[in-house]
């Protein structure tokens, strides 16, 4: 289901997702009381627990316990999975179990998640849920990302701030402020949710027995960006060498290169050489293109895909299954496809909509077809 940017949303507070863009998003914080009216189907802790004892499952345990000074807590980080007898009993304070991308697990999360489609899918993360027992917290710290907490048993305070001081206490397992000055503080009950921008500080403390949802966004860094488009197109360019038997000039050459007496010193014409190489890469804008659709649709790592028998004419997408397009192409899953007549309509609206109708898929060309067919095969999609 498509969600209309102009009407207003209990979600975010009565204000329209045109409206929370514009004026909350990477800006200002924002509560809104009674968010999600039922939250049931998320207070699962049992489920949760058993969640964090899979292999496939990317779970963390943070610990607080009474340090040698009352204010200054010593903190404990360990991964799991954690079998049942591994976890503190709930009757021990200072604790916190978070799972992540429990929207690839529940259909109940996977629903939560998508309810934020306002927000492009090229930002939207995952959903992580987390169980604290009482006075629970991972401590105060920034995120470099956008987030919204929702509340889904139990109560949370909040304390945040828009603080300049970054700076951590040194020699943690987790990244903890040095200098946390909150300015504003809430307390959450079940339904309740707030927004948080990138880099506002905050602390989030159990008050009872409690489980958060958190909801994450992807922020890439430039650099980071940077290393893995250049990669992808580096590799793009050696396998078409490899198929095409790249000519001669692909190969750094020296036919003039005189005799020298600093053997160490790098040649000026492989400076040139390797800048040129790097330059070749950068012009080429549709391998660019390609790059950044294949690495923003990458599943997570620890994502596992099983293919289910056809059921039905139509297809859903996989809960765990990224898919993404731009103009000329459809990307599913860290793959990247040309997109052209109608079978352009047909799969952009598969990844708007993430499910198709029998009927819809009946317009696709036979090819088309047969290409979501091995997405079935592969566990991507699945028969509706």
């Amino acid at each position: 289901m498509t969600i209309q940017p102009n009407v207003r949303l209990p979600l975010l507070g009565g204000l329209t997702p045109a409206q929370f863009m514009r004026r909350h998003w990477q800006r200002k914080p924002l509560l809104v009381r009674q968010a999600v009216a039922d939250v049931s189907g998320l207070n699962q802790p049992r489920s949760l627990l058993q969640l964090a004892a899979r292999e496939e499952v990317t779970s963390r345990l943070v610990e607080a316990r009474p340090g040698p000074k009352a204010r200054n807590p010593e903190w404990r980080l360990r991964h799991g999975p954690f079998g049942p007898r591994s976890l503190p009993p709930q009757s021990r304070p200072g604790w916190t179990l978070l799972v992540q991308a429990v929207d690839t697990q529940w259909d109940v999360a996977h629903a939560l998640l998508r309810a934020f489609r306002f927000v492009p899918d090229a930002r939207l993360d995952d959903l992580m849920i987390s169980f604290a027992s009482v006075g629970g917290g991972v401590g105060p710290h920034v995120d470099s990302y956008d987030v919204f907490l929702l509340q889904t048993h139990g109560r949370r305070r909040w304390r945040i701030g828009a603080q300049k001081d970054l700076s951590l206490v040194p020699g943690l397992p987790l990244k903890i402020l040095a200098g946390f000055e909150p300015t504003e503080e809430f307390v959450l009950e079940p339904g309740d949710m707030l927004y948080l921008p990138p880099h506002w500080a905050h602390e989030g403390v159990a008050l009872e027995p409690c489980m958060t949802c958190s909801i994450g966004f992807r922020s890439p860094a430039r650099d980071e960006i940077a290393r893995d488009l250049l990669q992808r197109v580096a590799d793009m360019a050696q396998d078409d060498s490899v198929a095409s038997q790249a000519p001669r000039s692909a190969r750094y050459r020296d036919p003039g290169q005189p005799a020298v007496t600093e053997p160490a010193l790098i040649p000026k014409a492989l400076h040139a050489f390797a800048l040129d190489a790097i330059e070749r890469l950068r012009q080429d804008p549709q391998a660019l293109v390609l790059a950044l659709g294949e690495r923003l649709t990458e599943p997570r790592a620890e994502v596992w895909f099983s293919a289910t028998p056809a059921t039905g004419a139509g297809v859903a997408l996989d809960r765990a299954t990224r898919m993404l397009y731009d103009e000329g192409h459809v990307y599913i899953n860290g793959e990247g496809f040309r997109l052209g007549g109608k079978d352009a309509k047909v799969l952009r609206q598969l990844a708007d909509e993430r499910q198709i109708s029998g009927a819809v898929l009946r317009k696709a060309s036979q090819q088309a077809r047969a290409c979501i067919e091995g997405w079935r095969e592969a566990g991507w999609v699945h028969g509706r």
